[in-house]
């Protein structure tokens, strides 16, 4: 299961990690804003560099992730009209594939960012929905733009969607969970996330047994 725009998708994720801190009260580009910088001193933060301390290092982004990112809503637009039938216990099953699949695949790709600056195009608010508009400027002087779709949780902005250059995160999974739900059921959609966090896991335990 992959999307476009993996580095650009790498990047806005970059821009989402950091967002779990900071003060909820704020609109939701300055809530971006401020998130962007602290997550570029964390990247940044010799202290958790070299593969010694991936362990700790994506744990740290995991737990940032884990508080602003709202799974449970990306995974039910991600999975469309095959929601509604699931159980509760499927559901959380569910989400906690979708999350851990997300996570492992994008958290990576954040240890890449090399500078690339970051332009604010502003901000449109509907009541509890609201989408901050960005643009990342390549090392090519190459301008993707990217739409940061939130929906707000009390005083807590919360990230439900992604767009790069017109393409949603949510739309783009859909597809490729249509895809395989049709020709191998829900329960073939299952198992190919569960082959897949464990080949993650497998790499991941390789990558320390070289270490």
């Amino acid at each position: 299961m992959r999307t476009r725009h993996s580095l650009p998708l790498a990047f806005a994720t970059l821009c989402i990690v950091a967002l779990a801190q900071g003060a909820w009260a704020a609109g939701a580009t300055e809530q971006v804003k401020s998130a962007i910088d602290r997550v570029l001193v964390t990247v940044g933060n010799h202290a958790l560099r070299g593969d010694e301390k991936i362990v700790e290092r994506r744990a740290a982004m995991r737990k940032i992730a884990d508080g602003i990112l709202d799974f449970d809503e990306i995974a039910r637009r991600s999975l469309g009209r095959y929601w509604l039938p699931l159980s509760e216990v499927q559901r959380k099953e569910f989400v906690g594939l979708f999350e851990g699949l997300l996570e492992r695949s994008y958290i990576p790709k954040i240890e890449l960012y090399g500078g690339e600056k970051i332009i604010y195009g502003g901000e449109r608010v509907d009541g509890d929905l609201a989408t901050v508009s960005t643009k990342i400027i390549t090392k090519n002087s190459n301008a993707v733009p990217i739409d940061y779709r939130l929906l707000k949780h009390g005083e807590r902005w919360m990230i439900y969607d992604i767009s790069i250059e017109g393409i949603s995160l949510v739309s783009n999974y859909r597809t490729q969970f249509n895809k395989i739900i049709q020709t191998s059921g829900y329960d073939g959609l299952v198992e190919k996330m569960k082959s897949k966090r464990s080949q993650f896991a497998e790499e991941d335990r390789q990558k320390r047994k070289g270490d």
